[in-house]
């Protein structure tokens, strides 16, 4: 389906990492160094070949560039100085046509050299992008008890960016930049190297400051990044829950609390910026000392008689050369090392393992016709964020095929801890949860949640139009068969009345609906996939009267020919049920039918007292 099916890129597959189990967070420790980059190695190898042609492009530059000062100085010392004055011309016009050929493969390969290396930032980025994307809608619900979203969300714009500048910028003139200063250091050495090796020890010993600053630079580009990570996960929080923001009048605070955590990402890259700042004084400022003692060695030289003046116009150039290359290489070093931590904290996430796993020999679950059979014996669960407190606790529970079945209880009874347990968004501590007869931890989850539909309390509505919302049910579905869906949840007659029909815009997460209306498109959707399993999770809980009304017919077509689990608070709805599972503490504490449950007077019968008791004194009122 457009727009919500993800479909397989053009190019070589993505690679993925595995490898770590816990979830990534800001307070693991980190390398200290640039080698962390390594973690891009399968994300550039399946562009090994375009890779090649960039490398082979820009040593030609590179090269090209070298060359320069050395047909300048045959300019100098044959077409200035040797030179007789008739042939003084000739000499002139052949040397200035040789350095516009060198300009000419200079300007041709540097543009090879950037389209190649931007079109493999561009391609990176992309593939790194789809992998954490894809890895991260992989992850069990587990995950994100200890993930933020918003933290994810800024991995793969901000972090992603990051590596984006390294891989089709920084990296490229790194290496340009490294190949021209080594070039040019090494003509230094060649040709004058009584004057050039001591200036060499000299650059020896500014290494080492700069590896220190290095590694200050490392570790606050990762503090910067998780300071950033937490502002777009907090702003993220609060834009998802603006009218609760609003009604308690809390914009000031929020933005106040923003403010502070925006702060706190400017602090830390104010003290990433000083010490990178630092570092970048420290060498241009060490190694042009170093060059400009060895160019004043060979001035002296020149003075002496010892070299020509076309010599001493070529080490001039070479040492501009270097220089420059080294003061690239100060900024390029920075780079890496922020584009270091930002690699880090993507390898991070595509390592992190889900809790739920894929079984090696998945079995195949048998065809049904009017509904799955679940079973549910001596199962034992709890969350993990919550080890100490049992969500279930030996609960035995046998549905039949077709049959609608009701559970009811207080909050935290387990009811919708058994639906999760169900689509295996967990697995269970002990026992087993089957479905028609096999067990849901040896079937591929795509096999076990294409046999489950569910109808959640809270519709969740994407930001498209009415058709592909409902067409989510089933992607393939035509739009004959998405009507139909919709005629049968109710929905049709409120789709058609919008402006655009089924292509009206929806809204971000519905806003342009009401609660009833999401209901019946979250039904549609549903009923579209037509699954022999039906989870319903409090439906209507959030309706008024009338709108539950059209929903509860919606939902009688929906669980139609099928196995329905019915999760219930208003039990009102759920007495012509053919079975009614009373919930406690984890475990089932009664069940049958209505009136057999209000006969033995147990948890069922109390609270359909507060319920129908409190009905009773408002209709009288």
């Amino acid at each position: 389906m457009q727009g919500f099916v993800s479909t397989a890129p053009r190019h070589e597959a993505l690679p993925t990492l595995a490898g770590m189990t816990q979830p990534a967070s800001a307070d693991r420790p980190t390398a200290r160094s640039p080698r962390s980059l390594s973690g891009l190695l399968p994300f550039l190898r399946p562009y090994r070949w375009r890779i090649a042609l960039a490398l082979v492009s820009l040593v030609a530059a590179a090269a090209a560039t070298l060359v320069m000062p050395v047909a300048l100085r045959s300019l100098i010392d044959q077409g200035l100085v040797a030179a007789e004055p008739g042939a003084r011309v000739m000499q002139l016009r052949e040397h200035f046509l040789a350095l516009f050929v060198v300009g000419v493969l200079l300007g041709v390969f540097s543009a090879l050299r950037f389209y190649m290396v931007s079109w493999l930032g561009e391609r990176v980025t992309a593939d790194l992008r789809n992998a954490v994307y894809r890895h991260v809608v992989l992850q069990s619900p587990g995950f994100f008890e200890t993930t933020s979203s918003g933290e994810v969300i800024s991995r793969l714009t901000t972090d992603t960016t990051l590596v984006q500048t390294v891989v089709g910028s920084s990296l490229s003139m790194g290496l340009r930049n490294s190949v021209m200063g080594l070039g040019a250091l090494g003509m230094l050495i060649f040709t004058n190297a009584r004057v050039m090796l001591p200036v060499l020890a000299m650059l020896v010993l500014i290494v080492g400051p700069a590896l220190y600053f290095g590694r200050r630079v490392r570790r606050l580009s990762r503090a910067s990044q998780d300071r950033v990570a937490d502002a777009s996960a907090l702003a993220n929080e609060v834009l998802n829950a603006i009218p609760v923001v609003q009604s308690y009048t809390q914009e000031a605070g929020e933005a106040a609390r923003f403010d502070r955590a925006t702060e706190a990402a400017f602090e830390t890259a104010r003290r990433r910026t000083r010490v990178r700042s630092v570092l970048i004084a420290f060498i241009i400022s060490a190694t042009f000392g170093a060059l400009l003692f060895g160019l004043y060695q060979g001035t002296q030289a020149v003075i002496r008689g010892d070299v020509s003046a076309g010599h001493l116009g070529q080490t001039v150039l070479y040492v501009i050369v270097l220089v420059s290359s080294v003061a690239v290489l100060s900024e390029v070093y920075g780079d890496l090392l922020r584009a270091a931590g930002a690699t880090e904290r993507l390898m991070e996430l595509l390592a992190t393992q889900s809790t739920v796993a894929e079984p090696a020999q998945p079995q195949a679950l048998p065809v049904t016709r009017g509904g799955s059979a679940v079973a549910l014996n001596h199962v034992r669960f709890h969350y993990p964020s919550r080890p100490a407190q049992a969500a279930l606790a030996d609960l035995n529970l046998q549905i039949k095929p077709g049959e609608t079945v009701a559970l009811v209880g207080p909050s935290g009874a387990g009811k919708s801890t058994l639906f999760q347990l169900l689509l295996r968004f967990y697995d269970v501590d002990a026992g087993t949860v089957t479905l028609d007869g096999v067990d849901v931890r040896s079937t591929r989850l795509h096999d076990l949640r294409e046999r489950i539909g569910i109808v959640p309390q809270d519709s969740v509505i994407f930001s498209a139009n009415a058709m592909e919302n409902i067409r989510y049910g089933r992607p393939t579905a035509t739009d004959e068969e998405v009507m139909s869906a919709a005629k049968a949840a109710f929905a049709h007659d409120f789709i058609l009345a919008l402006p655009g029909g089924y292509q009206s815009f929806l809204g971000e997460r519905g806003v342009r609906l009401s609660g009833g209306q999401r209901q019946r498109i979250s039904i549609a959707r549903a009923i579209l996939k037509n699954p022999p399993l039906l989870l319903l999770d409090e439906a209507t809980s959030a309706l008024d009267a009338e709108s539950e009304r059209v929903v509860q017919a919606a939902l009688q077509a929906a669980m139609a020919d099928r196995t329905t689990l019915v999760i219930a608070h208003r039990l009102a709805t759920v007495q012509q049920v053919d079975r009614i599972v009373v919930l406690d503490q984890g475990r089932i504490v009664d069940q049958g039918r209505h009136a057999e449950l209000m006969a033995r007077g147990g948890l069922y019968a109390r609270l359909a007292a507060l319920q129908f008791g409190g009905e009773s004194q408002v209709r009288a009122a």
